[in-house]
């Protein structure tokens, strides 16, 4: 269960996060399940990963404690991708990737043979002119989407979507009735919906050198 702690700061103990950590265990745990290839599970067991993006958590308290009004659960999880990318480097010789630069509300495609999957299903659910455009421009119009959306709506398609978790678990990681979760991510998809359409349009009325038709 996720629970609700307050934030201590730089200077926090190391109890805060272990618990904080472990409220969010479960939910981090299907995620590096998710995440891991399977060539890599041959060698990683999910509780690996956790393992070892605990102990980069307490390498990294001051980033755990920046943006307070960002869930903790979203800062484990770019921590934890992280440790699933220099996995992926390290053994499978992929491109290295900083996912911990970024806030973590979004993914990027990247070079994740992994990640890539999951932007492919929620391309899946996308409206038909995304889904039917190539899978390079496919993941740069979800990507551009994403980012123009608020980031209480990215929140939400994120935990839906790449993180498959269900309504009622993403009510609790965000502090919200289940009702409430449930109509922010309708809203949420039907702004990116709508995003994506504007984008679509925009993109089938240009020319490849990028400048507009004229009318």
């Amino acid at each position: 269960m996720t629970a609700r702690t307050e934030n201590p700061g730089t200077s926090a103990e190391t109890p805060f996060w272990a618990a904080a950590f472990c409220a969010n265990r479960a939910h981090l745990l299907a995620l590096a399940a998710r995440n891991l290839q399977p060539i890599l599970l041959r060698h990683f067991a999910p509780e690996d990963v956790l393992s070892l993006t605990y102990a980069a958590c307490l390498k990294r308290t001051d980033y755990l404690a920046s943006h307070p009004e960002v869930p903790l659960y979203f800062k484990f999880r770019t921590l934890l991708l992280q440790v699933v990318a220099d996995l992926e480097r390290k053994n499978l010789q992929a491109g290295a990737r900083d996912l911990y630069k970024e806030v973590p509300v979004t993914d990027s495609p990247g070079n994740s043979t992994t990640n890539a999957l999951h932007w492919d299903r929620f391309a899946a659910d996308s409206p038909s002119p995304v889904s039917q455009v190539d899978r390079g421009e496919r993941h740069r119009l979800l990507v551009a989407a994403l980012h123009s959306l608020a980031e209480n709506d990215r929140q939400i398609l994120v935990l839906r979507h790449f993180d498959g978790l269900r309504n009622e678990e993403c009510a609790e990681i965000l502090k919200l009735t289940p009702k409430a979760a449930s109509l922010r991510h309708v809203r949420a998809l039907e702004r990116l919906h709508r995003k994506l359409a504007e984008l679509s349009c925009f993109r089938s009325a240009t020319h490849p050198d990028g400048k507009r038709h004229a009318d």
